[in-house]
């Protein structure tokens, strides 16, 4: 989870460097996988009992507010 943590960050950096719209568009695609990543791996979570269910679920919902964010930035 910390990977794909970091992996999304830094397409995202990355991405805001780009001077082409069509470049920055790209590098925020690319950083929408990692954070479907971070959602298997919550669901993973749950299903083995690593934390409380509720707190694990808040991370779900911050997940999905930043997919649905990157997913308008692409828009």
């Amino acid at each position: 989870m910390r990977r794909a943590g970091f992996s999304g960050y830094l397409n995202i950096a990355g991405g805001c460097s780009r001077k082409s719209l069509a470049e920055r568009r790209r590098f925020f695609e690319i950083s929408r996988g990692p954070i479907i990543e971070i959602d298997a791996v919550l669901n993973l979570c749950i299903e083995l009992n690593y934390g409380k269910k509720e707190n694990i679920q808040k991370l779900g919902e911050l997940m999905q507010r930043t997919f649905s964010m990157l997913t308008k930035m692409l828009g």
